[in-house]
């Protein structure tokens, strides 16, 4: 808005400069143009010194100068010019130019007013040249300060506005990022879950089943599931050839190498990472018996290269179809299967893994099963692609994924937008309301100092006019009333920018009609050599007021009526004879130097309105910034956290069993891994949008605990109530720690009291129950949980009870 409002100074200040000069020229004695011109001309090089400096920076003291030089000489000017012109000229002049002082140093008041009192000791000073033995004329130099300070006031209230324009857009702008940046973080959390859930989670839960297999997988797996668990998710970046990831997929080459992995669950909203997720072709999560894990699968592939595609979407491919293929050789029960990718005509990339396996019914798979939901389905969505499952029982399982350019992830931020595709479409709907928003407040800025400017005008300086010279009116009382009339319109029309609301057609065509009725009164109840005069009090008015009726339109359409107001008046003049060539340039001085500043204030209000785009803009892309360095910082520390919290567990047991410290065949390490897996699987249902998370969660430990053989019984008492999640945590820990140690039967209970909360378990054979207690020991929290652990023989109580605050309770 400066950069705006500084150009419109300067080059509103030197067109008056040349055409006000020039009318004053002509108005001038013959004899005294040469003396003129050494002054006008250097007034009009100080000019051009100050365009220049639009273009090419400056330095300060020189535009000062140069400013100062154009009011000094043209005050100088006026004993020179001599002739009926040269007060008009001279003051026009400087009246534009300490006006537009103000708009040029804006920036910079004290340099503006400084210029502005300069203005007015030059045109003092030419007064009193022009007048020997006679002292300035006390009623310019009012005007002139009164049009200095009005010129800072209008620009106070436009820049108040923008300034309460950017805070509304940065307030929205906080909002978004606010949202933006918690989407990422959650899509980030399910691509955590995710990874962590088709890495450790399921090594950890197939070394706890058992003995008595080939653990040769297990150290190279137990390495890449480390590896992808310190990897940083969601900052994958740039293109992929997702024909050579493809030809990674173990068997893609025809090599029949053992997948060796786990199924997945992933809820993930970006690009997979280390070992991959994505529920494949088989009958969905943990469906079979774990057997089969080291089972060979031959892959035929066919795919049409090279595929480009951004990193997001094309490891989200990659890892599915690895979780696929695993998935084959796990539930399919065949050793075989299909993989075809290729581009559509459309742009669109497609994968497919078939076989012709046992294949499985979707519509039977549990909802508490998340693989074909969230790791094939969830995850492809999330970085703006699509994933469909067909298979029934008998005829196989064909998984597809699909992906277009035009594709947009629903998660903006971090890494759920892969790089490449578009926008979101909400993205130009934002820019486009901070544009409005800029827009309207610019504009009801101009428009309410437009408004100060007419009220005060008119209750001054115009009101004064009128009661000093109602000798002159023919009649008075047409003119008394055509103030009346604009007092009207001025109050009607403030009522609605005063509210904050647009001025209405119909209120804005009556006011215009009026105003211009206005016009005609005054033009034709006045002495046509008095127009444009010191009685001509209407003449500089009536533009302000069709100014503030007319902000927001086209300037063609102002331009229109102010030709009519001139028109007007030029037409009472000619009515009463072709006036002489001084008077003609008189009245143009007083034209330009009113109509023509009010037409560039019209033009001012555009420009304002132009610059709403690239302001916006500006602000967009400043705001992007933010939000990547905001998306980045809390990921960064995100990630830090979650790792931290496996140091102290998962960490460990990857560690020992990717360079063979622990063994598999150990029973304690397969205890471990258990207690691990059935944290893992309680993290994993915390997610889930569920009535009674603490319920979902512990069915979660009591299903590993199921897998493990072991037969559990749940029974519930009383109504259910909020806890919270930290609370949730300690309260199921203990429980799940002693669920995942149960070989046999275990009874486990939830009571819900007004006071409390309590969740207990018995198991009546729990293996190696000693270590069970410190199993649940050390780890933080500030939760308010209590927990009591009773053994006798073979059978283990523990129970974890959390007194409810009395707002809960109630």
């Amino acid at each position: 808005m400066n950069v705006t409002v500084e150009r419109y100074g300067v080059w509103l200040r030197s067109t008056v400069v040349c055409l006000c000069g020039a009318l004053g020229i002509v108005s001038a004695d013959e004899a005294r143009v040469l003396p003129a011109l050494a002054l006008l001309v250097p007034a009009l090089l100080a000019c051009g010194v100050r365009l220049r400096g639009l273009r090419r920076p400056l330095p300060s003291a020189l535009l000062w100068a140069s400013d100062a030089a154009v009011v000094v000489l043209t005050g100088l000017s006026q004993p020179v010019l001599g002739g009926p012109g040269a007060d008009v000229a001279v003051e026009a002049i400087v009246g534009i130019c300490v006006i537009t002082f103000q708009q040029e140093w804006a920036v910079r008041p004290a340099a503006g007013a400084a210029l502005a009192a300069a203005g007015m000791a030059a045109c003092a000073l030419g007064d009193v040249l022009s007048s020997p033995g006679h002292g300035p004329e006390q009623a310019a130099l009012v005007r002139l300060l009164f049009e200095a300070g009005l010129s800072r006031a209008a620009y106070l209230i436009v820049r108040t506005r923008a300034r309460a324009a950017d805070r509304a857009a940065a307030a929205r702008a906080a909002a978004r990022r606010e949202a933006e940046v918690a989407a990422a973080r959650r899509a980030t959390e399910r691509e955590y879950l995710a990874t962590l859930h088709d890495t450790a989670s399921a090594t950890l839960l197939m070394v706890s089943q058992g003995d008595g297999r080939d653990w040769s997988w297990l150290p190279p797996r137990a390495r890449q599931d480390l590896e992808a668990l310190s990897a940083m998710p969601g900052f994958e970046s740039g293109n992929v050839d997702l024909a050579e990831l493809l030809g990674c997929v173990p068997g893609a080459r025809g090599t029949g190498q053992g997948t060796g992995q786990g199924t997945g669950t992933g809820q993930g909203a970006g690009a997979g990472q280390g070992a991959g997720a994505g529920q494949g072709a088989g009958a969905g999560e943990e469906a079979g018996d774990g057997t089969g894990d080291g089972a060979l699968v031959r892959l035929r592939t066919r795919i049409d290269g090279p595929l480009t595609v951004p990193s997001g979407p094309g490891l989200a491919m990659f890892n599915g179809v690895r979780e696929a293929v695993t998935n084959v050789a796990r539930h399919a029960g065949v050793r075989e299967a299909e993989l075809r990718a290729w581009a559509e005509d459309d742009g669109a990339v497609v994968v497919e893994l078939s076989d012709r396996g046992r294949g499985f019914d979707p519509e039977d798979v549990p909802a508490r099963r998340r693989g074909i939901a969230n790791s094939v389905v969830g995850r492809m969505q999330a970085v703006g692609g699509s994933a469909t499952v067909t298979s029934r029982p008998g005829a196989g399982t064909r998984v597809r994924w699909r992906w277009h350019s035009r594709a947009v992830a629903p998660q903006p931020g971090g890494g759920a937008q892969a790089e490449g595709a578009e926008r979101a479409p909400r993205a130009p709907a934002q820019h486009a309301a901070v544009v409005r928003l800029m827009r309207g407040q610019l504009l009801h800025g101009a428009q309410l100092a437009a408004l100060l400017i007419s009220l005060l005008s008119q209750f001054t300086l115009s009101l004064h006019q009128l009661t000093a010279h109602q000798d002159v009116y023919r009649p008075a009382w047409a003119q008394t009333a055509a103030f009346v009339c604009l007092v009207v319109v001025a109050v009607t029309g403030a009522t609605y920018p005063l509210r904050g609301r647009q001025i209405p057609p119909s209120v804005r065509r009556w006011g215009l009609g009026s105003v211009l009725g206005v016009s005609a009164v005054c033009a034709f109840t006045l002495a046509p050599e008095r127009l444009t005069g010191p009685e001509d009090w209407a003449f500089g008015l009536i533009g302000w007021h069709a100014l503030f009726l007319l902000v927001g339109l086209r300037v063609r359409v102002f331009a229109a009526f102010l030709a009519a107001h001139v028109g007007l008046n030029a037409t009472a003049v000619f009515l009463a004879g072709a006036p002489a060539a001084a008077e003609s340039a008189v009245m143009g001085i007083a034209a330009v130097s009113t109509c023509g500043f009010q037409l560039s204030a019209g033009v001012l209000t555009r420009l304002l309105h132009g610059a709403a785009p690239a302001a916006g803009t500006e602000a967009a892309r400043e705001e992007e910034l933010r939000t990547r360095e905001r998306i980045h910082e809390d990921m960064q520390r995100d990630h830090k956290e979650r790792y931290r919290a496996l140091t102290a567990t998962t960490v460990p047991l990857l560690v020992g069993l990717g360079h063979g410290v622990l063994s598999p065949h150990d029973e304690a390490v397969r205890l471990r891994c258990g207690v691990e897996a059935a944290r893992m699987r309680r993290l994993f249902a915390e997610s889930d949008a569920v009535a009674d998370p603490l319920l979902n969660e512990l069915r979660a430990c009591v299903e590993v605990a199921e897998r493990q053989g072991a037969t559990i019984s749940l029974a519930v008492r009383g109504r259910r109530g909020e806890v919270p999640v930290g609370v949730r945590r300690e309260l199921i820990d203990p429980a799940a720690v002693l669920l995942s140690r149960t070989r046999s039967i275990a009874r486990v209970t939830v009571v819900w009291t007004p006071l409390s909360v309590r969740v207990s378990v018995i198991s009546e054979d729990s293996a190696d129950g000693r270590d069970a207690e410190g199993a649940a020991r050390g780890r933080d929290t500030d939760a308010k949980v209590t927990v009591a652990r009773t053994t006798h023989g073979g059978r283990v109580w523990v129970e974890a009870s959390w007194r409810r605050p009395a707002a809960l309770g109630s």
